[in-house]
């Protein structure tokens, strides 16, 4: 299994909602970062980490919260997915739709690092109160 399929079986654990299979490649210290002005902003350290503060509280915050990914680019050792964020924000009630990249680097056939490149502000805007 290449380095790509790993980031393909992941965004497929993803589209299942598959906690496990979702992090079933990550290294124990895996470091996730999530973009400036992003709602769950910060950098989370090991699978548990990354459940807890960003996968469980997307589902918490968000109705219908999806990431589309359109193509997977083969860097060997860095792979990015490229595609869009789309959600309805609980308590505001407001949609929103962004372009996205994420930054995937494996050592050892394992997810070492990812970070996450997109609009914040379209998502700030959609979970903000007036």
């Amino acid at each position: 299994m290449s380095n790509a399929d790993i980031i393909r079986a992941h965004y497929a654990a993803s589209d299942r909602g598959d906690l496990a299979g979702m992090v079933a490649d990550f290294a124990d210290d895996v470091s996730w970062t999530e973009a400036a002005g992003f709602p769950l902003a910060g950098t989370y350290t090991g699978p548990q980490g990354v459940i807890d503060n960003v996968f469980r509280k997307l589902g918490e915050d968000w109705d219908g919260y999806t990431v589309a990914i359109d193509d997977v680019v083969d860097g060997g050792d860095t792979v990015v997915g490229i595609g869009t964020y789309s959600g309805t924000h609980r308590a505001t009630g407001r949609f929103f739709a962004a372009r996205v990249a994420h930054v995937w680097r494996l050592a050892g056939a394992k997810v070492v690092a990812f970070e996450q490149f997109t609009d914040t502000l379209l998502v700030a805007r959609a979970a903000e109160r007036f």
